[in-house]
């Protein structure tokens, strides 16, 4: 390393480590690991599954209880099909490549380790079932508290300050 980085995410990029702050990333990933972990979330977020499809179209735009739904999301090491970040529940579609429940049991501990909340449906449920699936996912989403109350955007450099006399 040549020179002193400007911030510390200059270091972490020199240091092919995590940054130490942002929106939850890093993982204790490398940002090697890190950036290819997105890459390949966002090739699969272009190449769904048909029941992937399916089951998109009842969590977008909010359209299940008013919670939002990001497609294959990054947590830590993996990559789950649906995530609700306001609840912590991931909601996993399971098809033909889940052919290891010993690894699902394993991915979802972990992934309970780390605060979520895993549901898991089969390809077949979305298929011939997918009122069925919302009615589940509905019921789990209202059980659930949110995770923290959402933060507000900091204004910036101090404007909308109000001073002790009341005045800006």
């Amino acid at each position: 390393m040549t020179g002193k980085p400007s911030n510390l995410n200059d270091w972490a990029r020199q240091l092919d480590s995590p940054p130490l702050q942002g929106r939850g990333r890093g993982w204790g990933l490398s940002t090697r690991r890190l950036a290819g972990l997105n890459d390949h979330a966002r090739a699969m977020r272009n190449e769904p599954t048909e029941p992937e499809k399916r089951l998109w179209s009842v969590l977008s735009r909010s359209q299940l209880g008013g919670c939002r739904f990001r497609r294959q999301a990054v947590i830590g090491a993996a990559i789950v099909d649906f995530l609700c970040p306001q609840k912590g529940l991931i909601v996993e579609v399971d098809g033909e490549t889940h052919s290891d429940p010993a690894a699902d049991v394993r991915r979802t501990a972990q992934l309970e380790a780390l605060g979520y909340r895993v549901v898991r449906v089969t390809n077949l449920d979305v298929m011939q079932n997918l009122e069925g699936v919302q009615w589940l996912l509905l019921d789990t989403l209202g059980a659930m508290p949110d995770r923290r109350p959402p933060r507000p955007n900091p204004s910036p450099e101090g404007e909308g300050l109000v001073g002790e006399t009341g005045t800006k």
